[in-house]
């Protein structure tokens, strides 16, 4: 981002929407919240009774903020929920899901819209259809797999299997071939063992995700997994974690190699943090990348060519 001062504000309708610095008077990114809470209980996770229960705002408030937003000159509109693929779950008077809710923003004159944070268990065919679509709806998605074996997801009480993810993983890249994918992951949750472990990175490594989000377990009071029995050492949790990150890094790499010599659409977003002649932003697939180019490109979707990959990031060239 640039290194003026970015200024945050919260809509009437509740959202964190981030403008670009003043001067520049240029609006690009904004949050929009579509539900609250969680339903799910992951034994590792506090939020279900920090949160609530799940509830879905009605479609046509979120629509009308959307269409607002676009009106306004915003680029990009992020989705929010704790688990946002659950939206409409709660609705007693309509059949009306999240990939519906994709459906009715694809007709939106916005050019992106993305989403966080999906949870499998809730990831549905209709949504799958509706992302195929593309348009304005972006070829990334974070999904959160957290372990790579079936006994511990259960143990983590995630409501799938490592089959079920891995059908799932294969619905979405029938549907879209050129899908970025990314996840969470913990290591060392009680009870994991060396043989659970490695089917965490079998999985990895047959999805290829183009990054993580890699933890090592820790108990969260209130939880039922801060009750369980945590023999894994500290030791142990560290080199599984290192152990992961160099096939996630390897992962991410091969993801980004896929861009080279391409020409990608970048959402520029301000000024390197390490030069004030570079910009930097983001590609559909979620990929940052840096080029040289005057502010004046600032707030715009540009037409960069990628000349190299990095493991996290892409350095490119603008095309005029």
């Amino acid at each position: 981002m640039s290194k003026e001062r970015v200024v945050e504000v919260w809509s009437q309708e509740g959202s964190i929407v981030e403008n670009m610095p003043k001067r520049r008077g240029s609006a690009v990114k904004a949050w929009v919240d579509v539900m609250y809470g969680c339903d799910e209980f992951c034994t590792y996770c506090i939020v279900p009774y920090t949160r609530g229960k799940e509830r879905s705002r009605l479609p046509e408030d979120v629509i009308k903020e959307v269409q607002s937003l676009a009106d306004t000159g915003y680029k990009e509109v992020t989705l929010l929920g704790q688990n946002v693929n659950a939206y409409g779950k709660d609705f007693t008077d309509r059949d009306y899901t999240f990939g519906n809710l994709l459906a009715d923003l694809n007709e939106i004159d916005i050019p992106r819209i993305r989403f966080t944070t999906s949870h499998p268990h809730d990831f549905d065919a209709r949504m799958i259809a509706s992302l195929a679509k593309k348009g304005n709806l972006m070829e990334y998605i974070h999904l959160p797999v957290q372990s790579g074996n079936t006994e511990i997801l259960k143990r983590m009480n995630r409501k799938y299997t490592r089959e079920d993810y891995l059908e799932l993983v294969h619905d979405i890249k029938t549907a879209i071939p050129d899908v970025s994918l990314t996840t969470d992951i913990i290591v060392g949750f009680p009870g994991e063992t060396e043989e659970q472990f490695e089917d965490t990175l079998s999985l990895v490594r047959e999805v290829e995700f183009e990054g993580a989000f890699t933890f090592i377990y820790s108990p969260r009071v209130g939880t039922p997994a801060a009750k369980m029995e945590d023999n894994v050492t500290p030791a142990q949790k560290k080199e599984r974690l290192r152990r992961l990150n160099e096939v996630i890094n390897a992962d991410s790499k091969r993801g980004n190699t896929r861009f080279e010599n391409k020409i990608v659409e970048v959402l520029v977003e301000g000024v390197s943090k390490n030069s004030d002649e570079v910009l930097s932003g983001y590609t559909r697939h979620n990929k940052l990348v840096n080029f040289k180019a005057g502010p004046e490109h600032i707030g715009k979707i540009a037409s960069v060519k990628i000349i190299e990959a990095k493991t996290w990031h892409l350095f490119g060239e603008l095309v005029e």
